[in-house]
């Protein structure tokens, strides 16, 4: 291989980037994250293992752009489908049925977002950066309702933000230890608790 040819394989493109991030999302799902391997992230992205390396150095990395690109989606989807707090609940529902096709990019989240709790933790910034702003969506949007007099009378609107991304986070782990388990339908009868006033029928949500 001349070394022109070597630049150009190793170059850090953000289309190279991305095309490893998919290849490591297919495997972990495929395989779970401790079986998946880096060499067979490189087959699937049709790279050598070092080129690999030159734009990942561990695993972990790889995990964390994973999971950066999957909120990045959801971002941008929730966007175009929430323009405001009425639509949060459909919305949530189909973003809870997406997340059950791939269990294991499910685990991951949890798992890494329990890890990051810990300040030393290379994601920790991520995480902490992450539930800020999801607090701060939901808890502006929740201060809306309350200004309109749709929140429930009991919640407090941070209050109500930090209780959805409970109810999001802790039905997903249970979910996780029971597939059998339906997790939008309790979702769904939160936000109809949330705001009385407003919430659609059970049968229309």
């Amino acid at each position: 291989m001349t070394q022109a040819k070597a630049r150009g394989q190793y170059t850090k493109t953000p289309a190279r980037r991305a095309e490893i991030v998919r290849a490591a999302r297919e495997s972990f799902a495929e395989h779970g994250f401790t079986k998946a391997s880096l060499r067979d992230i490189a087959e699937r992205a049709g790279i050598t293992h070092a080129g690999l390396l030159h734009h990942f150095r561990t695993k972990d990395d790889l995990l964390a752009a994973v999971l950066a690109e999957r909120d990045t989606e959801e971002r941008r989807y929730a966007e175009s489908k929430v323009p405001d707090m009425d639509h949060l609940a459909p919305y949530l529902g189909d973003m809870l049925r997406h997340h059950q096709k791939a269990p294991e990019l499910m685990r991951l989240w949890l798992e890494l977002a329990v890890a990051a709790s810990r300040p030393e933790h290379p994601a920790h910034g991520y995480f902490v950066q992450r539930y800020a702003w999801g607090s701060e969506q939901f808890a502006r949007g929740m201060r809306g309702k309350a200004d309109r007099g749709e929140l429930h009378e009991a919640l407090a609107p941070e209050h109500a933000a930090t209780l959805l991304q409970a109810v999001l986070n802790g039905l997903q782990l249970q979910w996780l230890l029971d597939q059998e388990l339906d997790i939008v339908g309790p979702v769904l009868a939160f936000m109809r608790m949330t705001f009385p006033k407003t919430a659609p029928p059970e049968d229309e949500a």
